[in-house]
């Protein structure tokens, strides 16, 4: 018998490969396997992937710090762990076209008279490409946490590892509060996503302060400075956002034009 992974000969009492460790799979793909399979690797309270997102909330310095000082196998890696978020972020926007009630959503929520056009254009945009602005905000606020929060001197692409675990979090986070709030309240499902911006900022801060340990002081100040740097990237990346969205003629000003009560 043959490792279907690696092609290393194999011994028939062998569970796992003794060269790339692929585990040996000797039955098809049933339907009864594959739920096997899903509970195992998902809801099992032993499994990687809660321990690794219980982890990021109580310890998150034993998850990043560990994965970039070496341990591998005890957490779920970062790109899988992206990649979970943005399969979960896909059947969000999924969701909200198809089962959700997109006109029972307030837009407007801080009641300035907008265009109820303009969110009708701009909505199918965001709906197609809010898995690659995601990942733009991964190198956004790396580059800010790593010039302001590092005391254990990252390299600069093992602070990506740091946002790459911190938003991918706060986005299964964000995943199940908006499942909750679209079912229950749709109409402010808009107001939270405006609520939760703040959040996914301290809790940026609250990730990189347990892994680095400042003094208050220091914690204060190099928070100021993140936020401010934090912002210039994220208020850059909406503005060429809308900068493309006007050289395409997606939007124009008469959709900006606030509709008059």
């Amino acid at each position: 018998m043959d490792c279907k992974n690696c092609g290393t000969i194999l011994n028939e009492n062998f569970n796992y490969c003794p060269d790339c460790g692929a585990r040996i799979i000797r039955n098809r793909l049933t339907f009864k396997n594959l739920s096997h399979y899903v509970t195992e690797h998902y809801f099992d309270l032993d499994n990687t992937f809660l321990r690794t997102f219980i982890h990021l909330f109580t310890k998150p310095e034993l998850v990043i710090d560990g994965y970039i000082s070496g341990i591998r196998k005890k957490y779920l890696n970062p790109i899988n762990y992206l990649g979970i978020a943005l399969t979960l972020s896909g059947l969000l926007y999924f969701l909200m076209q198809k089962v959700f009630v997109l006109e029972e959503m307030d837009m407007d929520v801080f009641n300035q008279g907008v265009n109820p056009v303009f969110y009708e254009k701009i909505m199918p945009v965001i709906y197609d490409f809010s898995s690659l602005v995601f990942i733009l905000f991964i190198p956004i606020f790396g580059i800010a946490g790593w010039l302001t929060f590092n005391k254990k001197g990252y390299l600069f692409s093992e602070y990506l590892v740091v946002m790459l675990y911190t938003l991918a979090q706060f986005s299964i986070l964000s995943f199940l509060i908006s499942l909750i709030v679209l079912t229950l309240d749709p109409q402010n499902y808009v107001m939270m996503s405006t609520i939760m911006l703040p959040i996914m900022f301290v809790f940026s801060v609250y990730v990189m302060q347990r892994i680095n340990k400042l003094s208050m002081g220091q914690v204060l100040l190099r928070t100021c400075l993140f936020m401010i740097l934090a912002l210039i990237g994220y208020f850059g990346l909406i503005m060429a956002f809308y900068a493309i969205l006007f050289a395409t003629g997606t939007i124009t000003l008469e959709d900006l034009k606030p509709v008059k009560n």
